[in-house]
C-alpha cells in the first residue's frame, strides 16, 4: 500500500499558506482493510510543521512589494535591494560569519572594544564573556540596569577607541600569572572563567596597553580597522550568569557590526522591514490573536477580527476541495494510546506527544496527527475498485509538546489546526492522483501569493519502515509526478520520511527570506552537526529514545551541551539548547550556537 498526503493551511500557526506532500510505501497493515482493493493510499496536506508522510511544503509571503531580500542563515550571503529614494540603488552583499573571516574577526573585536568602552563610564562594571553572534556580537556585565541613553554614551566612547586606532595584542601567560593578574583589578567572572579553562598556557588580547581581556581570538590587527559607521549598538537585556536563575542578573548588551556603512544601512534596513511584518506585532496592532498566560504557553485565542479571517480562508478552502471531490471529515482529538502504537507514531514521534492520560482504567493521548482517524474512517465498510479514489479531507486540531523556552507567537505553539487529506486510489491511478495533488497545492498557494520555491525529493532514510521494492516504487511515483509537472528539484539522498519519500519545498517570504517548510528531525540533525563539525566541534546525533530519556542519558555521559530537535527547530532553523551546568538556555539561530561553542570552547569556559 502507497501512502501519499499533502498538508496546508494551519489554522493557528499562520494565515499564509504551505503545502506538503508525502507518499508513504508501507502504511501499517492493522490500519488498512483487508478486504479492501485500494492499493494506494494519497494523504494531502497543506501548510504543515512538522513530519507527516511525504511533504511537499510551499509556503510564501508575496504579498509586499519592498525588495529586501535575505537568505537563510545555512547560506553565505544575504541580498538586500532597496529601490527607496534614501537607500542606495546596488545590491549589497551581506557577508556572514562563515563566509568571511574579517567580518568575525570585526565582531569579536568590537565586543572587546565595547567591554573597555563601558569600564571606561562605569569603573565598578564586572566583565564575563564577549562573543561574536550570528549579526554581531554581545558582552555581558555585572552592572545597574542600563538605558537607551547609556547605549549612546557607550557607542560614542566605542568610537573613540576605534578612532585612535589601538593595536590588538596577543600575549600568553601562565595559570599562576593569569590568576595575579585578575585578581588585581578584581574581576571575579573571569577567576570563575579561569578556573574552566583547562589548557595551558592561557591567552590574553590586549587592546594598546589600556585594557585586556582571556581571549583566544582571533581580533583585527588594530582598533582601526574597524569602521565606526559600520557599529551600532541595538538592545540591552537581561541574562543570568551561566543561564542558572539562581546566579547574579547580568546586563547583555547587543550589538551589530559589518565591514562597511552600506553593508550596515542595508542590514537595518532589513531589520526594519522584518520587525514591521513580525506576526506577533500584527497580531496585536490589528486584534487578530493572543496567547493568554492564564491558560498557558503555546495556546492560541483567535479574537472576532482573527476569527473572521480565519473562518473566510477556510471557507475558501472547503469550497476548493469540495470541487475536487473531496469529502469533509471532523474527527476526535484525543483517541486511545493503542491507536498511536499501531500507527507507529509512538516508536517514531513519541517526544513531540504529551503525556498520557487515563480514563476508567485505559491510556488516551491528545493527537498530534490526524492520520490513523481518516484510516479508520476509511476502514469502516468494504469498498468496491469503482469507489476509487476516495478523497477524505479535514481541518483538524492537534497537539503537538514543545518545551516552555522554545514557544515563539504563532511559529512555535502547542495546539494548531491544519488541513489534513487523505486519498486512496488504486496503483493505476497514482500518477494522476499525485498530479492533481501537485496541482491543488500551487493553485492555493498561488492565491496567498506564494509562487517562488525550491523543489527537493528526499529518499530513505537509515531508519525506515518498509521493503526497497516499495519504497523504490513510492520514490519513482514522486519523480514521475515532479517530471510530469515540469517542476526541476534536487534529489536529497537519505532524508526521507521513516515511512517514505518525500518532496520538500523552500519558501520565499515578503523579504526573500528562505524557509524550509517541512522536514525530518533526522535529516536537520545531520546537517547541523556537519556543520558543527567543519567549525572544529564535536557533535553527534542521539534519537531513538523520548526525550526525557535522551536528556538523561546525556546528562548521565556528562555531555557539556545538548541540542533539542523537533518540527519547530527544523522549520525556524533553530536549536533549543541545554547545558549541563546551566539548565535550558532557550532557542538559539545555528551561527549563533556554533559561534558561542566555539567562543566557548576556545577559552575553555561554559556556554
Amino acid at each position: 500500500m502507497i501512502a501519499l498526503r499533502r498538508m496546508a493551511l494551519p489554522s493557528s500557526h499562520s494565515l499564509f499558506a504551505s503545502s506538503s506532500l508525502h507518499l508513504s510505501p508501507n502504511p501499517k497493515p492493522s490500519l488498512v482493510s483487508p478486504h479492501s482493493p485500494a492499493r494506494t493510499f494519497i494523504s494531502k496536506k497543506l501548510a504543515e510543521k512538522r513530519i507527516g508522510f511525504f511533504f511537499l511544503h510551499k509556503r510564501r509571503n508575496g504579498f509586499s512589494t519592498i525588495s529586501a531580500v535575505a537568505t537563510d542563515s545555512t547560506q553565505t550571503a544575504v541580498v538586500l535591494d532597496k529601490p527607496s529614494e534614501e537607500a542606495p540603488k546596488e545590491k549589497v552583499v551581506l557577508p556572514t560569519n562563515r563566509s568571511s573571516e574579517t567580518l568575525l574577526r570585526i565582531r569579536h573585536t568590537c565586543a572587546h572594544v565595547m567591554a573597555m568602552a563601558v569600564q571606561k563610564i562605569f569603573p565598578e562594571a564586572k566583565v564575563t564573556i564577549g562573543p561574536w553572534i550570528e549579526n554581531g556580537f554581545y558582552y555581558d556585565f555585572d552592572v545597574e540596569p542600563l538605558t537607551d541613553k547609556d547605549l549612546k554614551r557607550i557607542k560614542k566612547e566605542m568610537d573613540r577607541i576605534i578612532g585612535r586606532n589601538l593595536p590588538l595584542i596577543r600575549e600568553e601567560v601562565t595559570r599562576d600569572e593569569a590568576q595575579r593578574r585578575i585578581m588585581a583589578i578584581n574581576e571575579p567572572y573571569k577567576m570563575e572563567i579561569l578556573e574552566s579553562i583547562k589548557e595551558d598556557p592561557i591567552t590574553i588580547y590586549h587592546i594598546g596597553n589600556e585594557w585586556w581581556d582571556l581571549c583566544a581570538g582571533p581580533h583585527v590587527e588594530s582598533t582601526g580597522n574597524i569602521s565606526r559607521k559600520a557599529v551600532e549598538l541595538e538592545s540591552v537585556a537581561g541574562a543570568y550568569w551561566r543561564g542558572d536563575t539562581d546566579k547574579p542578573m547580568l546586563q547583555r548588551i547587543y550589538g551589530t557590526a559589518w565591514e562597511n556603512e552600506e553593508q550596515l544601512k542595508a542590514y537595518l534596513h532589513f531589520k526594519e522591514e522584518a520587525k514591521r511584518r513580525d506576526h506577533r506585532r500584527l497580531g496585536q496592532d490589528l486584534d487578530l490573536f493572543s496567547i493568554q498566560d492564564e491558560a498557558g504557553g503555546g495556546l492560541v485565542f483567535w479574537h472576532p477580527k482573527g476569527a473572521i479571517v480565519r473562518h473566510i480562508i477556510e471557507d475558501a478552502w472547503k469550497k476548493i476541495h469540495i470541487g475536487r471531490g473531496y469529502d469533509l471529515l471532523y474527527t476526535p482529538h484525543v483517541a486511545r494510546a493503542d491507536l498511536w502504537s499501531i500507527s507507529g507514531h509512538l516508536d517514531f514521534y513519541r517526544e513531540n506527544m504529551y503525556d498520557q492520560m487515563k480514563i476508567e482504567e485505559e491510556l488516551y493521548q491528545l493527537r498530534p496527527m490526524n492520520c490513523p482517524y481518516h484510516i479508520l474512517v476509511y476502514k469502516r465498510k468494504p469498498h468496491s475498485y469503482r469507489d476509487f479514489p476516495i478523497k477524505v479531507a479535514e481541518l483538524g486540531t492537534v497537539y503537538r509538546y514543545e518545551l516552555s523556552g522554545s514557544l515563539h507567537g504563532l511559529f512555535r505553539v502547542r495546539g494548531f489546526t491544519q488541513d489534513d487529506a487523505h486519498i486512496f486510489c488504486l496503483d493505476d491511478q497514482i500518477k494522476d492522483e499525485i498530479r492533481g495533488v501537485l496541482d491543488l497545492t500551487e493553485e492555493i498557494l498561488l492565491q496567498f501569493g506564494f509562487n517562488k520555491y525550491e523543489v527537493n525529493l528526499s529518499t530513505r532514510p537509515e531508519k525506515a519502515v518498509g521493503s526497497d521494492d516499495i519504497w523504490e516504487k513510492a520514490t519513482s511515483a514522486l519523480k514521475n509526478a515532479l517530471d510530469d509537472k515540469g517542476w526541476s528539484y534536487q534529489l536529497d539522498e537519505g532524508g526521507g520520511a521513516f515511512y517514505g519519500p518525500k518532496i520538500d519545498l523552500k519558501i520565499e517570504d515578503a523579504l526573500g527570506r528562505k524557509w524550509q517548510c517541512s522536514t525530518i528531525q533526522i535529516e536537520y540533525c545531520n546537517e547541523v552537526t556537519r556543520r558543527m563539525k567543519a567549525s572544529g566541534i564535536r557533535a553527534e546525533v542521539c534519537s531513538g529514545e523520548r526525550l526525557p530519556k535522551l536528556i538523561r542519558n546525556a546528562e548521565k555521559q556528562k555531555i557539556p551541551l545538548m541540542a533539542v530537535v523537533g518540527p519547530k527547530e527544523v522549520e525556524t532553523q533553530t536549536l533549543t539548547v541545554r547545558s549541563r551546568f546551566g539548565g535550558e538556555l532557550g532557542t538559539m539561530k545555528i551561527d549563533d550556537f556554533i559561534s558561542r561553542t566555539t567562543f566557548a570552547a576556545e577559552n575553555r569556559t561554559f556556554l
